[in-house]
C-alpha cells in the first residue's frame, strides 16, 4: 500500500498507468483500472501542481488503451493459420470474430465500446477484429472511443469518489466496485447482444 501511494503521487505514475493499460489487452488479469481510479482519487486530493493531473492521467490512459488495441489487432491480423487455428478452438475468440465481422463493415462499432468495460472483452475485440481482418479504418476510430470513454469513466470514478467519500482506500474500493459493476453489465450486454444479419 505505502508502495502504491507514493507510486501515484510521483510522475512515475503515468509510465505506469500506460504500460498496465498497455498491456492489460494481453493479460487481462493486469490491474490497470485500479490503478487509475487510486492516481485520480490522488490527483483528486492533491493541489493543481500536485502528480497527477486529471487531463493527463485520461489521455495517457485513453492513448496507452488504443495502442494496446492495435498492437493485438496488428499481431492477430499476421498471426496466420496458427492464430486462425487458435482462434477456433476458442468459442468465445470465434464468436467474436463473427459479430465483428459483419458489425464493423455496417458500422455497428458499439459493440467494441462496450466490450472495452466487459472482463477480456478488449482481448476478443482486438484479436478478433485483426483475425478478421478488419481495416484499421473500420476498427480504429471505434478502439479510440471506447479506450477515450473507458478512461474518462476510471478517472472519474477515482475523482468523484474522492470528493464525496474522502481521498481514502474506501474511496478507491468503492470507485473500483463501480468499476467492475459497468464490466459485469457490459458482459451482459454483450451477450445479450444479437448477432447482425450479414448484409446480402
Amino acid at each position: 500500500m505505502e508502495s502504491l501511494g507514493a507510486l501515484v503521487g510521483s510522475p512515475w505514475i503515468y509510465a505506469a498507468v500506460a504500460l498496465s493499460v498497455l498491456l492489460d489487452v494481453f493479460l487481462p488479469v493486469l490491474p490497470s483500472g485500479v490503478l487509475v481510479i487510486a492516481a485520480a482519487t490522488a490527483a483528486a486530493a492533491g493541489t493543481a501542481a500536485d502528480v497527477p493531473d486529471i487531463l493527463v492521467l485520461t489521455l495517457c490512459a485513453a492513448t496507452a488503451s488504443v495502442l494496446g488495441d492495435l498492437v493485438a489487432w496488428r499481431l492477430a491480423w499476421r498471426g496466420g493459420p496458427r492464430l486462425d487455428r487458435a482462434i477456433a478452438r476458442s468459442r468465445r475468440l470465434t464468436r467474436a470474430q463473427e459479430r465483428l465481422g459483419v458489425t464493423l463493415v455496417r458500422g455497428g462499432g458499439a459493440l467494441v465500446v462496450l466490450a472495452r468495460f466487459a472482463p477480456a472483452g478488449r482481448s476478443l475485440v482486438s484479436l478478433g477484429a485483426g483475425a478478421a481482418r478488419r481495416r484499421a479504418r473500420e476498427f480504429l476510430p471505434w478502439s479510440a472511443l471506447a479506450g477515450l470513454s473507458w478512461a474518462a469513466y476510471s478517472v472519474a470514478l477515482g475523482y468523484f469518489g474522492a470528493h464525496w467519500l474522502g481521498a481514502t482506500w474506501l474511496a478507491t474500493a468503492v470507485s473500483v466496485g463501480a468499476l467492475f459493476g459497468a464490466g459485469a453489465g457490459a458482459a451482459f450486454l454483450v451477450r445479450r447482444r444479437p448477432l447482425p444479419s450479414k448484409a446480402p
